[in-house]
């Protein structure tokens, strides 16, 4: 081999390494708002542009595990529901589909933080919908408040979030589509009472839902001329706990007319499971919540000795819905999942709704723009409309729209609050949930 050629080979090879070098080196290219955009599939199966000012980043933080996953599971399947509907039928929002990032929230705290400063941080998301838990809501609001994303939960009905807009702590940026358990609790209260009891402990997890609920149910019972035979001395449970005897012992061992139980299902199941097999339950009314409203939370606390469901007679109350599309909206859900509306779905669907709807008329996908707009269209005065394609046409072309959702009115006040009536259900000796009431506070 000679100099030469060795020469040759040696200019030849920096050539090539100068150049690879060269084109890492380069600028990503990125997208300019005149020019095409690109597209990318998200997690939701639905495809969607990047790269672009006006792309709606809707976030949802709902948990697909954990205590409260068999709720919380179809409200993510409603939301879904929304944006294959806006991106397929309506033409999208500000021309383009709405880019969806799912966060599974675990009913955690740390689990949410973590969760919403993945949304906030890296996907940066105007919006998000969610939490469900009351705990997980208020931990998630620390991180998207002051970054300035509009938080809108489906379920989180702790009055503490009331207390804590009134105060000024989410500057506007906090909404929800279920009412607040300042009526809930109100509704359990009287629907209790209306049954003939007089004499009822209260059980509650110790959280801000359920010592919040708490705190109104007391309030509202004693109005109405009942006892709480343990306020003086509260039963409030550790969600962490993995032995129940104490908490069953005290709720139910001061002899109560009925139980107001205010629970999570994966521990609450156990709870009073233990309750059942210290002979606690016999003669006592159990009243619940919206936090256990599925089928699986009686499966779970099992039968008796003589093989009759424990739960069974069990009564609830849960926030209705009663929009003026429910209708319509059960029949798509049904169609399109092949399962029959939960709790919090509809709830679900219209918190979706109400953030693309004000994304379209703020002409901006921000929180600070959505925040503008959101009350507007979902308040009167204005056009009612309950077709979410509708009311993205009518605010393009800058119409005043008052939207009615399948919840219902979805009428925000000041607080991000909603009013609402809650169904009465109770738990069938077959282990099946069924409506037979409704009740308001």
């Amino acid at each position: 081999m000679t100099k030469r050629f060795v020469s040759i080979l040696l200019m030849a090879l920096l050539s090539v390494a100068t150049s690879i070098w060269i084109v890492a080196c380069q600028p990503e290219t990125t997208t300019s708002p005149s020019s095409p955009t690109a597209t990318t599939a998200t997690n939701s199966g639905t495809t969607t542009t990047t790269a672009s000012t006006n792309e709606l980043k809707l976030g949802v933080l709902l948990p697909a595990t954990g205590d409260l996953s068999a709720i919380g599971a179809p409200m993510v399947k409603a939301i879904d529901f929304l944006v294959e509907t806006v991106n397929n039928d309506c033409g999208g929002v500000l021309g383009q589909p709405i880019k969806l990032f799912k966060e599974d929230d675990r009913t955690q705290e740390t689990a949410g933080v973590e969760a919403m400063n993945k949304l906030v941080q890296v996907d940066k998301v105007g919006a998000v919908v969610g939490a469900f838990a009351s705990s997980v809501s208020t931990a998630a609001l620390a991180i998207a408040v002051p970054n300035k994303v509009v938080q809108i939960s489906p379920g989180s009905t702790s009055p503490v979030f009331t207390e804590r807009a009134k105060k000024g702590d989410f500057n506007g940026f906090w909404y929800r589509t279920a009412p607040p358990d300042t009526y809930q609790a109100a509704a359990l209260a009287k629907l209790a009472y209306s049954k003939g009891h007089r004499k009822v402990a209260t059980l509650v997890i110790n959280n801000d839902y359920g010592v919040g609920f708490e705190k109104v149910f007391v309030e509202s019972f004693k109005k109405l001329g009942g006892q709480i035979v343990n306020e003086a001395k509260p039963t409030r449970y550790d969600p962490k706990a993995t032995t129940f005897e104490a908490e069953a012992k005290s709720a139910f061992g001061s002899k109560p007319d009925a139980v107001a139980a205010v629970l999570y299902p994966e521990t609450g199941a156990p709870l009073l499971k233990t309750a059942s097999e210290l002979g606690l339950l016999k003669g006592v009314q159990v009243f619940l919540t919206d936090g256990v409203q599925t089928e699986d939370f009686p499966k779970a606390i099992g039968k008796t000795s003589d093989d009759k469901l424990i739960l069974a007679g069990a009564l609830g109350t849960v926030p209705g819905a009663d929009g003026q599309s429910l209708e319509a909206f059960s029949k798509r859900f049904k169609e399109k999942t092949g399962q029959p509306l939960g709790a919090f779905v509809p709830h679900s669907y219209d918190a979706a709704a109400l953030v693309t709807i004000a994304a379209e008329a703020a002409k901006s996908p921000t929180g600070e723009a959505i925040k503008s707009k959101i009350r507007d269209i979902a308040n009167p005065p204005g056009k009612e409309v309950t077709d979410v394609c509708e009311a993205l046409k009518l605010v393009k072309a800058g119409t005043d729209i008052n939207y009615q959702g399948a919840s219902g009115n979805v009428d925000l006040d000041e607080y991000g609050d909603v009013k609402g009536s809650y169904d009465v259900w109770t738990v069938e000796p077959d282990g099946r949930i069924k409506v037979i009431d409704k009740v308001s506070a």
